[in-house]
């Protein structure tokens, strides 16, 4: 598991994709996000704007899980 440290209130999920290195590009992360590759808490979620705060948990197809301090 990876941690991931931001310093606003906030990400959205297609940004933390990007910025976590768990995706290439915005357009990679927008596809598997509306695929339903990407869990949130451990749950499918397929809304790109999704705000992430401290202590949520992401990963794609519950691999290379993520957490946001």
């Amino acid at each position: 598991m990876n941690e991931v440290k931001i310093k606003t209130e906030f990400i959205k999920l297609d940004s933390l994709l990007k910025f976590a290195g768990l995706t290439d590009t915005g357009g990679e992360a927008k596809m598997l996000i509306q695929e339903g590759h990407v869990l949130v808490n451990g749950e499918v979620c397929t809304m790109r704007g999704k705000k992430i705060r401290t202590g949520d948990k992401v990963s794609i197809d519950g691999q290379n899980e993520v957490t946001v301090i």
